[in-house]
């Protein structure tokens, strides 16, 4: 997969890309699919599908305890996928991976463990304003059990952060701070280096949100110095119901384990039970091993595909989709930050969001509607929520187009 001369959409052939994933040739209500919930999910390539597949058919068995040759099959494939995860992000160690069943399981391990260890009754937890709800709530259930307040980084008109704002929060009551690498339902890309810089100087540690980054930019863990990043396999062209929570290896030992059960132990008597060493005191019970073998899949594919490239694509694609958008009259954009990545949130005139979805589903055009599970952000612009057009390399410039004709089409029906 390299540059073509012949190639318009992008750096990549993306034609050739698209004939990797099967789903791409759906056609729904009689056309072709034109694929635009990148953000909710994305569509898997065709070596995903069939790790999975192999997984199943020649060597399904349970992993890490097994002598016979399946179960040492299965555990070497699910340890050679945490190395190349921890390779792609340049993790130190690979016991610094820990397979998750998603950003949701591995904000709320982080929440529940870090929490139960080191937050006490004043203590504060510093999150943003533009949160997904999985990465509210966990905080918010801690804070409570433990007597700590939440505080909240602002917002502006243009879906930025006022660090201004970050900076006045950032006192010693704040005992850890969790933000979003890129905002799912504005696209805002959050100054993240800065952010860790400034917690790190005051000692503070910082959990990274990845969930709409890990797929869309390179991310160096060493490099960024985040002490947790956790994103989705299926952000990242993997399965559902398996991801990664990357800690520092000085918090993770540090922390009690998220769940009890098998695999996160060395002895267990009924007086006392000792814990497993990294990555196992936190993966209780048996995992999604196909799906954490599957996700080693994904990534290589991506590594194959290249993620300078794959961004390269999607900044072409979006910022020709924002063009365009930007001359349909009476559309205006919820969240217009300078740096934006992934997805595009707007409303049309008085039309409902839900509305626009429909119509635009009936023309096979898949979006998202409604507030993306950040209900806070939908209530600082006071709207219900947005429609969501978002991207992945995989999307061309044509169905950009065939968006945009779309939602003419919408106007003309419900204005």
């Amino acid at each position: 997969m390299t540059n073509s001369e012949t190639i318009t959409d992008s750096v990549l052939d993306i034609e050739k890309i698209r004939r990797d994933f099967p789903i791409l040739k759906t056609k729904v209500y009689g056309k072709p699919l034109i694929y635009l919930d990148n953000a909710a999910t994305t569509q898997k390539p065709q070596p995903v599908l069939e790790s999975l597949h192999n997984y199943y058919t020649h060597y399904n068995s349970n992993v890490h305890r097994g002598v016979h040759f399946l179960s040492q099959q299965a555990t070497e494939a699910y340890e050679v996928a945490r190395r190349k995860i921890a390779g792609y992000i340049n993790a130190r160690h690979e016991h610094e991976i820990i397979f998750t069943k998603g950003t949701t399981n591995g904000i709320n391990l982080v929440a529940a463990s870090f929490g139960k260890k080191f937050l006490k009754a004043g203590d504060e937890v510093l999150i943003s304003a533009m949160e997904h709800h999985s990465n509210i709530v966990p905080w918010q259930l801690i804070c409570e059990e433990k007597g700590a307040t939440l505080k909240v980084i602002p917002i502006d008109e243009a879906g930025e952060l006022k660090m201004d704002g970050f900076d006045e929060l950032l006192t010693d009551k704040v005992k850890i701070v969790a933000v979003t690498y890129v905002s799912n339902s504005l696209g805002t890309v959050n100054p993240v280096h800065e952010i860790i810089q400034k917690a790190h100087a005051v000692n503070v540690p910082v959990l990274i949100d990845a969930a709409q980054a890990i797929q869309h930019m390179p991310i160096d863990i060493q490099q960024l110095d985040a002490d947790f990043l956790a994103f989705s396999g299926h952000k990242i062209y993997g399965p559902t119901g398996v991801g990664i929570l990357y800690g520092k290896e000085k918090w993770l030992n540090e922390m009690p384990p998220y769940e009890g059960g098998g695999d996160m132990i060395k002895n267990v008597t009924f007086a006392k039970t000792t814990y497993n060493e990294l990555p196992f005191k936190f993966e209780a019970g048996t995992p999604d091993i196909s799906g954490g073998i599957a996700l080693g899949a994904a990534i290589d594919y991506v590594q194959h595909v290249g993620i300078s490239a794959i961004q390269q694509a999607e900044e072409e694609v979006v910022a020709y989709a924002y063009d365009r958008l930007s001359a349909i009259p009476s559309l205006r954009f919820i969240g217009d930050a300078k740096h934006r990545s992934g997805a595009i949130s707007f409303l049309v005139g008085n039309i409902h969001p839900f509305d626009l979805g429909e119509i635009l589903d009936k023309q096979s055009i898949a979006v998202r509607t409604g507030h993306h599970c950040t209900q806070p952000v939908m209530d600082f612009f006071q709207i219900p929520g947005t429609v969501r057009a978002s991207f992945a390399f995989y999307n061309t410039k044509a169905e950009v187009d065939a968006l945009v004709d779309g939602i003419e089409k919408a106007k003309r029906m419900l204005e």
